[in-house]
């Protein structure tokens, strides 16, 4: 990609986390906003600072997470409609995430754990599943795999929710719908400290992403480690997915429109799509939670339910396109 696509990536990006501070139930203007994040203007810089900020950048982050995912696993098994949301580990975090939530267990760090866990379980489940039909990385098996895991694990979240206590319910069910109603500095820096390490993996094995790409006998032949680029991939975005639900619910459809939408403007190798795919996702997700805190103001419409109406049509739109 040449210089100017960047550029223009990065004020997409600076026009929406400014969109983003500015937006929701009491609108600030940019000046308002600047002199909240500098700590002066009194009652909007607790605004800006305390509850705005954490929001908008845990946001962006998170969909910038989700969609290197989608990008990744779509280049790994070689199909269109892979993202984690497809492949059952949104579902596997979800379970352990509602799990910790009717537990009580307390600490910032248990529901991300319990959400890491159930997206192991998922992943193993998913692989044991395709290795049991005998075809181990046939996108056919994988996709089917991962509905059927993702199922499993939405009906084992709705006995755990039935069975809970009245608060747990409320808790699971507000978690499960996706939000960043809840967000802080604290819950930005859990994310944070989960998220370095795996999108770091994922970026270092871009060129044998570009291989796997070509397929598994080529990427072999070229020298990349097909088994062991699969199982890092893996594990990474299984802990990006389970982080990214762990700190808002289920969110999906970004890891899917997302790489789609990129691929249509440009067809860069991962190393460039990848940071590119990062950034579009963050943005989107930002805006789609502006969305959310604004449409029907002063209530907020849940998040996913943004990313699902402007994702579906989109994505229809893309396929389309791709068809034609």
């Amino acid at each position: 990609m040449s210089a100017r696509p960047w550029a223009l990536l990065g004020l997409a990006v600076a026009a929406s986390l400014v969109l983003g501070l500015a937006a929701g139930s009491v609108a600030l203007s940019p000046a308002e906003v600047w002199a909240g994040l500098g700590g002066r203007g009194g009652g909007s810089a607790d605004i800006v600072r305390e509850l705005r900020a954490p929001r908008v950048l845990l946001a962006f982050l998170v969909g910038g997470s989700l969609a290197v995912c989608g990008a990744a696993l779509q280049a790994m098994i070689r199909n269109p409609l892979a993202e984690p949301y497809l492949l059952g580990l949104s579902g596997g975090a979800g379970l352990g995430a509602v799990a910790a939530i009717a537990l009580r267990l307390a600490g910032p760090w248990a529901v991300p754990v319990a959400a890491f866990a159930g997206a192991l379980g998922a992943v193993a489940l998913v692989y044991r599943l395709s290795a049991v039909a005998g075809r181990r990385l046939d996108p056919r098996v994988l996709l089917l795999s991962g509905v059927v895991v993702g199922s499993f694990a939405g009906a084992l979240m709705s006995a755990i929710i039935v069975l809970s206590d009245t608060a747990a319910t409320r808790n699971a069910f507000l978690w499960l719908l996706g939000g960043f109603g809840a967000s802080s500095w604290q819950s930005l820096g859990v994310f944070a400290a989960y998220a370095v390490l795996p999108l770091g993996v994922i970026g270092l094995h871009a060129r044998s992403l570009d291989l796997l790409a070509l397929g598994e006998e080529p990427a072999h032949y070229l020298g990349a480690d097909v088994e062991r680029t699969r199982r890092l991939v893996y594990l990474a975005t299984a802990l990006l997915t389970a982080a990214s639900v762990a700190a808002c619910g289920i969110i999906g459809f970004v890891g899917l429109v997302v790489p789609h939408a990129v691929r249509t403007v440009s067809r860069p190798l991962h190393r460039s799509l990848l940071p590119a795919v990062f950034l579009v996702g963050g943005c989107f997700l930002v805006l789609c939670d502006i969305v959310s805190r604004t449409v029907v103001r002063p209530l907020e419409l849940p998040v996913g339910v943004i990313t699902a109406l402007v994702g579906v049509p989109v994505f229809a739109l893309l396929l389309r396109r791709s068809v034609a």
